[in-house]
């Protein structure tokens, strides 16, 4: 992921990772804590800060005491547990849970779920079975091939995965006289306005909805329509720059390589064998998605459109410790049903866990930002300094600005489980100051992150995808960069009428 040449010695700078990025954070936040004044709002019942209650109270830390939760950061972040009476956050605390334990193994558990589903071979043969038999209807292959990223996308966070499809899609649709840049669009786009567009993907809606304090639920209805209207407006945008090139080749935007009319001849292939148990795992698939669904969306309200409705006996109102457990069932199951054996399963879901540590490292150290914030009790100063601007803003606008305010965030923490952790405790209680609905603040943040991450050079579905299809990371910039400029309307309006109704 090399962004900029520095000036001599033929060296490369690279972005440093997430998790680099997160410890500066927290060595920055730990010191900046020295200077920002201490101060305390009043909170209600549901825990929420009271509008004009700010007052400034003293840290009570020694230099010791924030020495030793800079120390203790990540393990706070982890599983620190809050004093209800101090509202400290500690280890050997008594009280709540303050810590992302919840979440930090919930992701394990997925990741688990998902690897076990990749190594059975049916979601790559399904796609693939699906892109060889459309072949011959272009624009109906790039239509289904896109619809089956963008739903992977909003409900489990498809994005990397997309990197093993370039072998199979570029060569297929340079054989339908399309450019690379049509494979290249397919797939980034394709599943980069599902996360967009996240609905329950658990990386995204979910941690920032734990962090926010809410339901996954909550808020889904605007996001699935809002995933209806962004995915068609992608799809149209490449469909309609296919059928250009197609055309006419010369209004390619990124031409064709030698060698390209032979290879895609060649790569054409046979149809993929989808086996019995390639079936059997996909429905599975579908049924665990179908169900975590449905355990979280809070029916009544959803239903009434009351946000206080008394739940139906039905409703399960699952949260992240129920669904970790459901997930690891879930590749158990999986496990069993492809007839993996006890070793091999054990290992794939090792291997699933441990490949998926990374972005639960990111959510327990964003954690431990807020835990230091908490501790040296400039949290509500920070609040409080942008109370004002809140107090008169409209809802429609407060909702934009929670948009724009993410946006340069998402370029430096690429990773949204890190970005949600770290900036939903500071802009869900914006929120309950605005009058708006927490769930509106998530869907905005989200966007955000989903919008920048479709064009930044800093994550590796985009930087690895234009490599892999042979395209200049340039040549994308012009390809997509109407489609940001359209989106960025879209989502600004989105959010607005989402904070208003």
């Amino acid at each position: 992921m090399t962004r900029d040449q520095t000036g001599g010695g033929g060296r490369t700078f690279t972005f440093p990772s997430a998790l680099t990025v997160l410890a500066l954070v927290t060595v920055a936040v730990w010191a900046l804590a020295f200077l920002i004044p201490s101060g305390r709002y009043d909170r209600d019942a549901n825990g929420a800060p009271v509008q004009g209650t700010y007052r400034r109270v003293p840290s009570g830390q020694s230099v010791t005491d924030r020495l030793n939760d800079l120390f203790l950061a990540p393990v706070n972040g982890l599983y620190g547990v809050q004093d209800e009476k101090t509202g400290m956050v500690g280890p050997d605390l008594s009280g709540s849970l303050y810590g992302a334990a919840g979440v930090f193994l919930f992701v394990l558990a997925i990741g688990a779920f998902i690897t076990v589903v990749f190594a059975t071979g049916a979601l790559d043969r399904g796609i693939a079975r699906l892109a060889h038999r459309l072949r011959e209807r272009g624009a109906l292959l790039i239509a289904g091939v896109m619809l089956v990223f963008s739903v992977l996308g909003t409900v489990e966070g498809f994005a990397e995965e997309t990197l093993g499809f370039y072998g199979l899609l570029v060569p297929m649709m340079l054989a339908l006289g399309y450019d690379r840049l049509v494979a290249v669009g397919a797939s980034i786009l394709g599943a980069g306005i599902g996360v967009l567009c996240s609905t329950v993907n658990p990386f995204a809606t979910g941690v920032a909805s734990a962090a926010a304090d809410i339901s996954l639920g909550d808020g889904i209805a605007l996001r699935f329509v809002m995933w209806i209207v962004l995915t068609a407006v992608t799809i149209g945008y490449v469909v309609r720059y296919a059928k250009r090139v197609q055309k006419d080749p010369s209004r390619s935007l990124c031409g064709f390589l030698p060698g390209d009319r032979e290879q895609a001849a060649a790569g054409a292939g046979e149809e993929p064998e989808l086996t019995r148990l390639h079936k059997a795992v996909l429905v599975l698939l579908v049924l665990v998605f179908a169900f975590m669904i449905f355990s979280v969306v809070p029916w009544s309200s959803a239903l009434t459109g009351k946000a206080d409705a008394e739940p139906y006996s039905w409703e399960l109102d699952w949260s992240f410790p129920q669904l970790a457990a459901m997930f690891l069932v879930a590749a158990v199951l999986v496990g069993l049903v492809a007839r993996m054996g006890e070793q091999r399963l054990s290992s794939t879901v090792i291997q699933g866990a441990a490949d998926f540590m990374s972005p639960a490292l990111v959510i327990l150290l964003a954690r431990g930002v807020t835990v230091i914030m908490n501790n040296s009790k400039v949290t509500d100063t920070v609040l409080h300094s942008i109370e004002g601007v809140v107090k008169g803003t409209s809802s429609g606008l407060f909702a934009v600005i929670v948009f724009l305010v993410n946006l340069p965030l998402a370029f430096l923490i690429p990773s949204t489980s890190g970005h949600a952790t770290l900036a939903m405790p500071i802009l869900a209680p914006l929120a309950d100051f605005a009058g708006v609905s927490r769930a509106v603040v998530v869907t905005a943040w989200q966007a955000a992150s989903g919008w920048m991450n479709l064009w930044v050079p800093t994550t590796a579905v985009t930087i690895g995808g234009v490599a892999l299809a042979k395209v200049g990371y340039d040549r994308y910039l012009r390809f997509v960069w109407p489609l940001l400029a359209i989106l960025f309307v879209l989502i600004c309006g989105f959010v607005a009428v989402g904070a208003v109704i």
